[in-house]
């Protein structure tokens, strides 16, 4: 006999863009961000018996994000995150999960005649500061904060050996690599009571993802990296001790590779080992190193 056993529903790709104009000075700040909403709860005869007296309406979903980000602040992302997902876990009494994932999008201000500019906004790469908020009735509110899309690469200060081999390995140790990745960073939060607590802690959020993020950069940077694992495990270490009220950190690293190219078949020129200058960048297949972190 069959059996619903798990699920879920909502709204995603909601995009909201918000504006906050000082009348005073004109100066004005943006926030552009891609929101998702899912919830959980007492919805089972929405499936089984084509109820849909249980369902809020996905289109309800969307208008209640637009008024939330009409009636109170979007930044930081955590909070407002919070926010509408308490929404809903205390406006129907039968949810009793509710998701929400905020994707933020870089809006960096222009530089013009050597001031900034009032009210004009470059997009500053693919990079986007994600949240993922979920409220539970009566549970609290679990907050993990991200960095995502963030592509770095060193030319030289990685090396990878000491692997095991065998008769499948192809694999040559190498000394010194290029070194290139998307940086995927988050860090969980202790679990919040409710949303003033989140709204107790919103100096804390900025701070952490600054330093999440100038953590992940120096130490990419500076690690004589002998593995893309032990480098990793470095930047999660440094986060946990920099931000106390982070009960874990995770990282989703994968390498963007950069291959050799043989070139001695045209007049002996030389561009392997020490003489490699010209490289082919290649996406896939690679490789993917994750880990978590905690206290």
């Amino acid at each position: 006999m069959a059996k619903l056993s798990a699920a879920q529903y909502g709204k995603d790709n909601i995009r909201v863009y918000k504006v906050h104009k000082n009348e005073q000075t004109g100066v004005q700040d943006v926030v552009e961000m891609t929101v998702g909403v899912l919830l959980q709860g007492e919805i089972e005869t929405s499936y089984t018996q084509a109820d849909n007296s249980v369902v809020v309406a996905t289109d309800t979903m969307k208008q209640t994000v637009y008024i939330m980000a009409k009636q109170h602040p979007v930044t930081p992302p955590e909070l407002f995150g919070a926010i509408v997902a308490s929404h809903f876990v205390e406006t129907y009494k039968h949810i009793h999960c509710a998701q929400v994932k905020i994707k933020v999008h870089r809006w960096t201000r222009m530089t013009v005649d050597g001031k900034p500019h009032p009210h004009s906004f470059f997009r500053d790469g693919a990079e986007t500061r994600n949240v993922e908020a979920v409220a539970y009735d009566g549970k609290g509110i679990e907050i993990r904060s991200a960095i995502a899309g963030l592509l770095v690469l060193k030319s030289t200060g990685s090396a990878f050996h000491g692997f095991i081999r065998n008769e499948y390995t192809a694999l040559q140790e190498v000394n010194d690599r290029i070194l290139s990745t998307e940086v995927d960073c988050g860090w969980k939060w202790d679990t919040f009571a409710a949303v003033k607590d989140v709204e107790a802690a919103v100096p804390k959020f900025d701070e952490a993802w600054n330093n999440a993020r100038e953590i992940t950069l120096q130490t990419f940077a500076k690690d004589e990296s002998a593995s893309v694992q032990n480098t990793m495990y470095k930047m999660c270490e440094q986060i946990l001790a920099a931000v106390p009220m982070v009960k874990a950190v995770d990282y989703s690293l994968p390498n963007k590779h950069y291959f050799e190219i043989d070139l001695s078949w045209h007049k002996g020129l030389k561009n392997t080992g020490k003489d490699a200058e010209v490289y082919a960048p290649q996406s896939d297949p690679n490789g993917l190193i994750q880990c978590t972190v905690t206290r």
